[in-house]
């Protein structure tokens, strides 16, 4: 027989044991539910970031459905760069390409570069960065409208000294007190329609026509 004091510590072990495996698999389902909600809400907010920089009926299906993996060095990336088909009618209409700036003023810039089949871009919006507020952070959309500017232009419109800010003798605005990250911008931009110019063909074919 087991004394009084042995049993009672035996007995509180045991319930600490399955109070942790239950406390255990309980926070496991809640992480497990917890990441397919974060997934889901990420995959949703990136369909609204690429529906955001395309016009209104230029697809007829979920952009990121039609997803590639790209890698140059006018991508501003040595690891891979996604990037997105906008088909329509079986036709893509529109290549959404991610760009780094890597010569921001604090860091490096993420971009969303939407280039039509035609060549002019249908839209540039800021995914990341880190440059100063009230300043460098007007490269948001949401804060200032300087990168609406880039919509309807290609490479050759203007041309390639143009891609420029004014003060380097450019065609596009610097920011008051913030030279280096529009500058950083520009220069990336231009960078990607160089990249769809060369890879042209590739971009545009459907996922159909890649695999005949």
């Amino acid at each position: 027989m087991l004394p009084e004091v042995s049993r009672s510590m035996l007995k509180n072990s045991l319930l600490l044991g399955v109070f942790a495996v239950i406390t255990v698999g309980s926070v496991s389902l809640l992480r497990q539910g917890t990441a397919e909600r974060i997934v889901a809400a990420e995959r949703a907010m990136q369909q609204r970031a690429l529906e955001e920089i395309l016009p209104a009926g230029s697809y007829d299906q979920l952009l990121l459905d039609s997803p590639l993996q790209l890698t140059d060095p006018l991508l501003g990336s040595k690891l891979a760069q996604p990037a997105y088909r906008a088909v329509r009618a079986g036709q893509t209409s529109a290549v959404i390409l991610r760009t780094t700036a890597t010569d921001g003023y604090s860091g490096a810039i993420q971009l969303l570069v939407a280039i039509q089949a035609d060549g002019r871009l249908a839209g540039v919006r800021t995914l990341q960065h880190r440059e100063t507020p009230g300043l460098g952070d007007k490269i948001e959309h949401l804060k200032h409208p300087w990168i609406l500017g880039f919509t309807g232009k290609s490479l050759q419109d203007p041309q390639s000294s143009g891609w420029a800010v004014k003060k380097d003798g450019g065609q596009f605005d610097q920011f008051a007190g913030a030279t280096i990250t529009p500058r950083a911008v520009v220069k990336a931009v231009h960078q990607a329609l160089r990249y769809f110019d060369a890879h042209r063909n590739e971009l545009l074919a459907t996922e159909e026509a890649s695999r005949g």
